[in-house]
Formats: structure tokens, sequence, C-alpha cells
């Protein structure tokens, strides 16, 4: 497993990408609501720039702030040096070419959603009539649709990174990641809890010091307790033919 991985953010917009169902499904019943008031090119082109256009410009000029959940966000000051070399990873090339590849992919998806649309119309959620409320419907359900698609798109990139190139990414500049990022208003000092390892490892070093200056101490008692006995075969003892002699 490659060291940034532990890092919660990761995993919980990457389980992002499980609402584009629920959001597709909404998008397709909100063009199942009566006929077509404009022409087909036109109102899948106003659906299309709605959901697209907001999130692909944030992706590729601004991307988002991972480190946050819904309105709130870890202040980037806060941030550890591993998370800054996170957050440089989505600024890349690859990141805004896979932004490009992913609005394109939906754009498709979009198309054939308003083909199917009229099978949807007997579970429609509003009056024949209410043409324009289905549009606006489908059009903020693709909008979450490619918000979360796209962030979780970005997220799965990162962590494929290799560790090597991982490890040679220069951390964010602290300064210039509120310029640099869609960061959520509400900013606080810490969003998660502690992870597990991050407590045994700071709780760790300090045990083990302690461990270590125990065992230094700990010898030289026993030094002093059971010292060495004399070495009887130095230059202080007699020789035996002077002892035989007396």
């Amino acid at each position: 497993m490659r060291s940034f991985w532990s890092d919660p953010f990761l995993w919980i917009h990457l389980s992002g990408a499980a609402t584009l169902p629920i959001f597709l499904g909404l998008c397709l019943l909100g063009l199942a609501v009566g006929s077509p008031l404009l022409p087909v090119w036109l109102e899948i082109f106003l659906v299309a720039v709605a959901g697209i256009v907001p999130v692909l410009w944030m992706q590729w000029f601004r991307p988002f702030y991972i480190f946050s959940i819904l309105v709130v966000a870890v202040k980037p000051q806060n941030l550890t040096s591993v998370q800054q070399r996170i957050l440089t990873r989505f600024k890349t090339k690859l990141n805004k070419g896979l932004a490009l590849f992913v609005a394109v992919l939906l754009a498709v998806i979009l198309w054939q959603l308003y083909r199917w649309a009229p099978l949807a119309a007997s579970v429609a959620p509003f009056p024949p009539s209410w043409r324009w409320a289905g549009l606006l419907l489908a059009a903020s359900a693709f909008l979450s649709s490619n918000l979360f698609f796209q962030v979780s798109a970005s997220v799965m990139a990162v962590l494929l990174t290799p560790e090597s190139e991982f490890a040679a990414t220069k951390p964010h500049v602290l300064e210039k990641i509120r310029q640099d990022f869609t960061i959520a208003p509400w900013q606080v000092d810490r969003l998660l809890p502690a992870l597990a390892a991050e407590t045994t490892a700071a709780v760790a070093a300090p045990v083990e010091s302690i461990g270590q200056a125990s065992g230094i101490g700990n010898s030289l008692a026993g030094s002093i307790v059971n010292p060495q006995p004399a070495d009887t075969h130095g230059v202080t003892s007699l020789p035996e033919e002077s002892i035989e002699k007396k």
C-alpha cells in the first residue's frame, strides 16, 4: 500500500462516485416531464452546459479542495506535508485531461438519457405542463453527477500515482492554496479524528526513548551492584618463586 493511501479524505471523496446512478436517475426523471418546449438539441445543450461547464472550469483552474466535507474544510495551514503533496497532484496535466474526458463521457450519457426519457414519463415527478421544472431538475441533477464523478475521478488519478513519483512531488505552497483551490467557506482546525496509526506512532516514539533510557540505567545499576571481579593475574600479583623462597 502506498504511504499516502492512509489519508481518509481520499477515500471519502472516491466513494462519491457511488452517487452517480442516483443523480443520473433524477436527471432522467426531470427529462421525462412533459414534451419538449424547445428544439431537442437546444434542450440538451442547455442541460449539458449547466451541468458540465461549472465543474469542468473548477477542475481546470481551481480544483476542488478535498480536505473538506460538504461546507466544512480543514484550514490549509493545518495540512501535513503529505496532504500538501496530494494537493499538488490535483494540479497536474493528467488531471486536467481526465476532467475533459469525464465531461465528454457524461455528455454522451446525457444524450442517451434524453432518448430514454419518454420511457419514464409514467413516473415523472411533475405534471406534463411543468416541463421547465423538469428541465431545472435535470440540470441540477446533472450538475451534481458531474461534481461527484469529476472529484472521484481526480482522486482515483492521485491514488494511482507511483510511490516514487509522489515522493518527488513538491508540497503545494500554503500561501497559494486558497487562491489555487475551491475551498468550503467554513474552515476548522480538524474534521476527522486522528488515525490509529498516527496515534500509535506518536506514542511509540516517547515510549521507545524511555525504554532506551531505562536500559542504560539498568546496565549502569547492574555494573554497580555486580561489579566485575578484579583481574588476579595482573602486575600486582606476586610471582610463585618469591613466595617459595620466603
